[in-house]
């Protein structure tokens, strides 16, 4: 079928399926854009979070770990590393270096430095996680939507059947033809969204991953200094 044919039946199908076919036009749009934004956010998170790891390792202490990471805009670790940082300052008369940090209050428990890393965490996940919802109601909700216009074509070619004289395939063809190209938009809505969607997931459980061993770090600072 050629671009003609193709705007020629779109302009043949009925007010229905054209609602059908309106609804999810919309639902492709709008996920298409969450695919690209994301897409583009994740690939800075990654790059942001492999810089940090590396002026993690490297770095003397945790001024010169926070000054380096300043300009790291995209990475959830930097946030967690902040959060962390905020609870612990070097000890009276000796330098900022990771064996003689201590944190800020004696009162702050080993416990308590856990749940603010945690909460920091759950944050940044939250942050990245945002309109994923979305993706995942268009994969799930744009293929029933395409069925029910399949059904309605579906219901117009019998229809046209039974108030014909002679049953031929003229008959059928308009519901037959809504049907199958409701069925089509329904697809191209929803498979793109699928496929997105699990891949995003698998980017984000990864730097979930990260996360935990960001904070495994920083409560293993926090231990050695006797917390």
């Amino acid at each position: 079928m050629n671009e003609l044919d193709l705007i020629a039946l779109l302009r043949q199908t009925s007010p229905v399926t054209r609602v059908v076919l309106a609804v999810l036009l919309i639902f492709s749009i709008w996920s298409w854009g969450i695919i690209l934004s994301k897409a583009l956010l994740l690939r800075k998170v990654r790059k942001d979070s492999e810089v940090f790891w590396r002026i993690f390792r490297k770095g003397q202490n945790l001024s010169e770990i926070r000054t380096a990471c300043e300009t790291l805009r995209f990475t959830p670790l930097g946030p967690v590393f902040d959060a962390g940082a905020d609870l612990i300052h070097p000890r009276s008369g000796a330098t900022q270096t990771q064996g003689t940090l201590a944190l800020k209050t004696a009162g702050t428990s080993l416990a308590t430095f856990q749940r603010t890393l945690q909460r920091a965490a759950s944050a940044q996940l939250t942050q990245l996680e945002k309109r994923m919802t979305f993706l995942a109601t268009t994969a799930a909700v744009a293929p029933f939507v395409g069925l029910f216009g399949t059904v309605w074509g579906v219901m117009t070619s019998f229809a046209g059947l039974a108030n014909a004289n002679v049953a031929t395939l003229r008959a059928v063809a308009p519901g037959i033809a809504d049907a199958l190209i409701a069925t089509a938009f329904g697809l191209f809505a929803a498979i793109p969204a699928v496929i997105a969607y699990n891949q995003f997931v698998y980017q984000i459980r990864n730097l979930g991953g990260e996360l935990d061993d960001l904070q495994l770090e920083m409560l293993s600072i926090a231990e050695r200094n006797g917390l």
